[in-house]
């Protein structure tokens, strides 16, 4: 080596690292999220209960839920985008989990109601990573809440359940396929 030559040793997450991070998505992303919503709840008083169930859900959730999983990514430097973005997949992951064990738990949801979140959390959360990646988190935010917000509009509109079964499903296999394409692009390249 030259005495002039930089060595940039490329980081990858070890399962110590990964764990770390669906811990995050545990222990930080769900309480920021319910630290977020109590406030964003409180601009509610005065509407009628499916309005405020409306915008809390469609509106409030997906810009909520999107930064707070992200959130543990923000501070991560000397990562790959790839590391990033596989990171993010284990952030989605813990958030999942713990939604889904809190609806079948505390609201009595059906188990197999809550299992596309299993999916769905970990590719939107990746979605926003990509764009963190690549210097544009912006517009993949933005993507992630929007996948976020339709599939959380069908859910409480509910108007015709067989719709709203099958859009759910559509959206949760469009940010799943978003996703891998987005990983596919990504490289095992230094993030400055």
């Amino acid at each position: 080596m030259e005495k002039d030559e930089v060595v940039i040793r490329l980081h990858r997450p070890d399962r110590n690292e990964m764990l770390f991070f669906f811990l995050c998505g545990v222990l930080l992303s769900i309480p920021l999220t319910l630290f977020i919503d109590q406030f964003a709840n409180s601009l509610l008083v005065g509407f009628d209960a499916f309005s405020a169930t409306l915008i809390s859900s469609a509106v409030f959730a997906p810009f909520i839920e999107e930064f707070s999983k992200a959130f543990p990514l923000f501070y991560r430097h000397g990562e790959t985008e790839r590391s990033i973005f596989n990171l993010a997949l284990c952030v989605g992951l813990g958030f999942g989990i713990v939604e889904m064990l809190t609806y079948v738990s505390v609201l009595g949801a059906p188990v197999i109601d809550r299992v596309p979140g299993l999916f769905f959390h970990p590719a939107s959360t990746s979605i926003t990573a990509f764009g963190l990646a690549k210097k544009k988190p912006l517009p993949f935010y933005m993507t992630a809440v929007a996948l976020h917000f339709s599939n959380n509009f069908l859910v409480v509109t509910n108007f015709f359940a067989a719709i709203a079964i099958i859009g759910s499903a559509i959206i949760v296999a469009m940010t799943v396929f978003a996703s891998w394409e987005l990983h596919s692009r990504t490289k095992e390249r230094f993030i400055s």
